[in-house]
């Protein structure tokens, strides 16, 4: 009698197995070929797991049982990142501490977890709130201290006015707090700043050896900004000065006509000394830097003060006017900046302010557009496609191509010297709240300010009644005489402690490190866990971090192995970002990021409750390539969910598995072999949304022609199966086969026994051919796109696909504009 599948019953049973004899626990260290498959670590909010956390988890879950089944080491473990702003924001806003706020939402996080049924070593638990673990985030503070790679000022920073607490230039967004939103004000604040700048060059070089997203890759690239450009240094007229101009792109720099300073220039009092109008202007300045948008992102609108003054061009310019620009940044370059015609925001603010331009650059090959750009209509920005009109020594020469030479020609003139500059500032690191590790630094007024030592670690969080953030520019933890009031560990006498508290980015950056033995006791890792775990094998998280957490966790790593603490340079091999889930929202009709304001939440306790984990895991996969966002749609879980069920009448049929004097019939076997190398194939392209769709297939193929399974083949199903599904997975192999999957293998596909056939189709894009492909005969059509779209990439770069023609076997064309 062939039963209904009860996944209630299932998955209640085998969680159950799963808490007092956990599978895909870490062995020893050493233990053979390791495997470490890592989530970026959660922080436990209220409103607990959605269904867009499921994404990133099952999908890391299905890699992390393939490599058990292979049998490797695997370490996949689970923690809280705890700390910070979003823990205590929370706090704030339900009226708990945020010690007792952030313990109830770590157990709820934790049941939750425990229902995806992922195999996650709670052994190696850790919380960045726990004084054994932030014990060793302070160390790695003090090693940095005392390496001078701290260092406290008096510094105008991104301030937020409803967290009340500075903010790291990577924190802010689009003018806003990225927690809040709140519009993000300049305010002079005492801080501590972690001089990530030293590392910039290395930071850069590291991603060269990374098999991440170029997307991300791209933006680490662009946020730290490298520039290699030259200093020009000329005279002020009617004054004693002289000024320090920057410029990255110089190409055309004999066509200068202007210089721009930052209205925040520490310079610009000075340059403006003896004009009658200079404090009208200062606050001009002031104003223009309160407005602009602090993210540095360009701004649409430029705005210019003219200061009055000229200074005289070593190139033979003339004098050129020098004006204020609200695009000018005094932390880049030198913070003034020689302006032409050939660079857009420079354009436009000529433009706008009827500033004389020159024509230094044309565009090669194209006389519509040159007599455009002479005309000062358009501006020609294109140094690859430039050639060059000034001086005589390079005229007529492509702009790009002639860098070095103009570079070498200037410096040994003496009219400039070379320069390398950087976009990145050093980490705003302290910040002005309660709920993050204290700074273990003591200020002594005989020795200065000097780190706690390590045998006086941690220093502990106060218990207070009152932790909601002063907007003093001092913490909560100012307040608190009984932790202030210290004595120096150099002199013995009173000292006061450091009352900044870490950002909520400290005890992620390295929790990775603390996994592989989160017990160990005298030292935040152990040199053989090391050796043998790091780095980490895969990492999967949201794009969102690229900026913030990613180089944030890139800079500690490289900060250790530089100090000799580790043999390694690069936390992460392979990084992989996984899309966000979208609903349609109930109030604005648009498919958006879930949002409980948005009315399109879908909470996965209660798709659990309908349908059961294994078909939410099965979904979340099935949704779409699990590197773009996608939409949740009731009607595709209600396919999975029929689909499961097919699945297990299908395999729990008496008839279906073959005893074991009757052998299997070759089609039957040559049909599994082709799932099994298909299921690899999609594996190794990270495309699990196509392995399901290869399982619908066989299990239409198999029902059609009523295949009967071998004991064998009905254990590689299973085992291929479990990946996605494990509690119906573990569940069938018990009560069919009387298997424990602890005791399976993954199946390798005989190539012997699949036999097939080849074909070459043609790649065409807009109508031209572009390559040819090699594919077996059994590849469906949304892998032979994607593995033309990966062999001619250069040709999709930055393009929209409008459509795509496939001609079975023999050709493919893409629409791209």
């Amino acid at each position: 009698m062939i039963m209904s599948y009860d996944f209630k019953a299932v998955e209640h049973k085998w969680q159950n197995i799963w808490e007092q004899n956990p599978y895909g626990k870490a062995k020893d260290t050493g233990n053979g070929k390791k495997y470490y498959c890592l989530d970026m670590f959660p922080y436990p909010s209220a409103s607990g797991l959605h269904v867009g956390h499921w994404r990133g988890y099952v999908l890391s879950d299905v890699y992390a049982r393939v490599k058990l089944l292979q049998g490797y080491n695997v370490l996949h473990p689970m923690g809280w990142d705890a700390f910070g702003l979003p823990a205590e924001n929370a706090a704030i806003k339900e009226g708990k501490h945020p010690a007792i706020n952030t313990a109830k939402n770590v157990a709820i996080f934790k049941d939750q977890l425990k229902q995806i049924g992922a195999v996650y070593d709670w052994s190696k638990e850790v919380n960045t709130t726990d004084p054994d673990y932030y014990k060793w985030t302070q160390w790695i503070f003090v090693e940095m201290f005392n390496r001078g790679l701290a260092y406290e000022a008096m510094t105008a920073i991104n301030w937020c006015p409803s967290c009340l607490t500075g903010l790291a230039n990577e924190e802010v967004v689009h003018d806003g707090c990225d927690r809040c939103g709140t519009k993000v004000e300049q305010r002079k604040v005492r801080q501590w700043i972690l001089k990530i700048t030293d590392y910039a060059e290395q930071l850069l070089d590291g991603l060269d050896t990374l098999d991440w997203p170029e997307k991300v890759k791209l933006m680490q690239r662009n946020w730290i900004g490298k520039s290699k450009g030259l200093i020009f240094t000329s005279p002020v007229k009617d004054t004693n000065l002289t000024i320090q101009t920057f410029s990255a792109h110089f190409e055309a720099c004999y066509a200068d006509t202007f210089v721009v300073i930052a209205p925040d220039h520490q310079l610009l009092p000075t340059l403006l000394d003896g004009l009658a109008n200079k404090e009208e202007i200062l606050q001009q300045a002031a104003a223009m830097v309160a407005k602009r948008s602090a993210d540095r992102k360009d701004d649409k609108e430029v705005e210019g003060i003219f200061t009055g003054r000229y200074t005289v061009d070593p190139l033979g310019n003339g004098d050129l006017p020098i004006w204020i620009a609200s695009f000018a940044l005094a932390n880049y370059g030198t913070g003034i900046v020689k302006c032409s015609a050939h660079d857009e925001r420079d354009f436009a603010f000529a433009k706008k302010y009827n500033i004389p331009l020159k024509v230094g650059m044309v565009p090669f090959g194209n006389p519509d557009l040159e007599e455009h750009v002479l005309s000062q209509q358009v501006c020609f920005t294109d140094a690859k496609h430039g050639i060059l009109l000034h001086p005589s020594q390079f005229a007529g020469k492509n702009a790009a191509d002639s860098r070095q030479a103009m570079i070498d020609y200037l410096v040994e003139k003496g009219l400039a010297e070379e320069k390398t500059t950087y976009r990145l500032r050093d980490w705003v690191f302290s910040r002005q709240r309660y709920w993050g590790e204290p700074i273990p630094l003591i200020h002594c007024g005989s020795c200065g300010v000097v780190a706690v030592p390590q045998d006086q670690l941690p220093v502990l969080l106060p218990d207070v009644e009152s932790y909601e953030p002063t907007g003093t520019g001092e913490s909560p933890l100012a307040g608190i005489d009984s932790f202030v009031n210290t004595t120096c560990p150099t002199c013995h006498g009173p000292a006061k402690r450091e009352t900044n508290t870490m950002p909520q980015w400290a005890g992620s950056c390295w929790y990775f490190l603390r996994y592989p033995n989160p017990n160990v006791s005298d030292k935040p890792f152990d040199d053989k866990d090391m050796a043998y775990w790091m780095p980490v094998d895969l990492y999967v998280g949201g794009v969102e971090h690229a900026i913030l957490h990613l180089l944030y966790a890139r800079f500690y790593v490289k900060f250790l192995h530089q100090a000799g603490f580790i043999n390694f340079d690069e936390p992460f091999t392979n990084l992989f970002n996984q899309g966000m889930v979208c609903k349609r929202s109930e109030i604005s009709g648009a498919v958006e990021k879930m949002s409980k304001s948005k009315g399109n939440v879908v909470n996965p306790d209660d798709i659990i409750a309908k349908y059961g984990s294994d078909v939410l895991r099965m979904y979340i996969l099935f949704m779409g390539p699990p590197e773009l966002d996608c939409e949740w749609q009731d009607a595709g879980i209600e396919g999975i969910n029929r689909f499961v069920h097919r699945l297990y009448t299908y395999l729990t049929n008496p008839t279906t598995m073959l005893d074991n004097a009757t052998l299997e019939d070759k089609d039957v076997t040559k049909r599994l072999h082709q799932l099994i190398k298909t299921v690899q194939n999609r594996l190794d392209l990270f495309k699990p949304n196509t392995m399901i769709a290869a399982f619908m297939e066989w299990l239409n193929d198999a029902t059609k022609q009523n295949m009967r399974l071998s004991r064998s083949s009905m254990e590689q199903i299973l085992v291929l199966f479990s990946t996605v599904a494990p509690h119906m997975g573990s569940e069938l192999l018990e009560s069919l086969l009387q298997v424990k999957l602890e005791n399976c293998v993954w199946p390798v596909a005989d190539e012997s026994l699949i036999e097939v056939e080849n074909a070459t189709i043609a790649i065409q894009i807009n109508g031209k051919m572009r390559g040819t492909l090699h594919v077996d005969l059994q590849m469906n059509q949304v892998d032979i796109e994607q593995a033309a779209r990966d062999q001619q990439a250069k040709w999709f770069e930055d393009k929209e696909i409008v459509k795509i023609i496939y001609i079975q076997h023999k050709m493919i064309s893409f629409v791209v504009r």
